[in-house]
């Protein structure tokens, strides 16, 4: 009897023992639970890093800087949440331009309500220019600034796609005229501008003389000297534009509208940009990359371009 006791109490420990050990190895075998809001603060914490790091291999801090007016007219002011938003057009600028109308104008509407045709054109929105430059300055200390970027190429081919083949006048018109006279190609011609020809007229121009929709986002928003406390991305645009909403304390109930200017189309993409970078030569390939240096190091973005990856 007492060897059976003591042969039950060894079953029990080594039982107990076994389930342990088991468990342990379930507990590692189930998915690490992650936090929504520590991955975001560390990609953020990662963005801006290599940002900085950028800014200062490159000596692009200037500590004698001057805000100047390109930059500044680029910049949305929401004074109620103190807010500043750098537009950046062909990264979601249009529907984030509607949430500032809406948050400026205090109006419980959904984005979706305010007309895309329009939102360019209103005076309700304002620009930091607007401000004396001494309130100017006191605002870029004090509010929240926000900036969202794209890889440089898909923009730009999401730029041409957008502006050169649809019917907008300024472009299919004025733009394509300037690009056709650049080739000695007839004036007015029904035929589209070829994206191989309108990479050509980009890379032609001085920086300074670039559209603002193909214009390096770097140049834009000046992001050496304007420490942005939010750097979202077109690519976690769902997850930055949530944080951005909560952080300036924005109402519960307003969301980010994703969507484009010409629903028929489907998004640029990155297989769609690739469709379009075959079209053009490798030196003009070269040349977008010289253009757009600084926006793949500042902002992390790979440029794995190579002879062999085009035909």
């Amino acid at each position: 009897m007492k060897n059976l006791f003591q042969k039950l109490i060894v079953f029990l420990v080594f039982g107990s023992l076994l389930g342990i050990f088991l468990l342990q190895k379930f507990y590692n075998w189930l998915p690490e639970k992650t936090d929504p809001e520590k991955e975001w603060l560390k990609r953020q914490n990662d963005r801006r890093d290599q940002l900085n790091i950028t800014c200062l291999n490159k000596t692009l801090s200037n500590s004698e800087w001057r805000l100047e007016n390109e930059v500044a007219r680029q910049l949305f002011v929401v004074e109620k949440l103190g807010m500043i938003y750098c537009e950046v057009p062909k990264v979601g600028c249009s529907n984030w331009k509607r949430i500032l109308l809406l948050l400026t104008l205090n109006l419980g509407r959904d984005p979706f309500e305010v007309n895309p045709s329009e939102i360019h054109k209103t005076t309700f929105l304002k620009r930091l220019n607007s401000y004396p430059s001494q309130q100017q300055m006191e605002m870029l200390s004090n509010y929240t600034k926000v900036m969202f970027t794209r890889h440089p190429l898909e923009r730009l081919v999401s730029a041409y796609r957008d502006k050169l083949l649809h019917n907008e006048p300024y472009y299919s018109i004025k733009v394509a005229n300037k690009i056709r006279a650049l080739f000695g190609r007839k004036i007015n011609s029904t035929k589209r501008v070829t994206f191989q020809e309108f990479v050509d007229y980009v890379v032609t121009r001085k920086l300074e003389d670039l559209d603002v929709h193909w214009k390096p986002m770097s140049a834009l928003c000046d992001p050496c000297n304007i420490h942005y406390d939010i750097l979202g991305k077109s690519e976690t645009l769902v997850q930055d534009a949530k944080q951005v909403l909560k952080r300036i304390g924005a109402p519960e109930n307003l969301h980010y509208p994703n969507t484009k200017s010409y629903n028929s189309d489907k998004r640029t993409n990155e297989k769609i940009t690739w469709e379009y970078l075959r079209q053009i030569s490798w030196k003009n390939i070269e040349k977008l990359k010289v253009l757009y240096q600084m926006d793949f190091s500042l902002f992390n973005y790979s440029y794995n371009i190579t002879n062999e990856t085009l035909p």
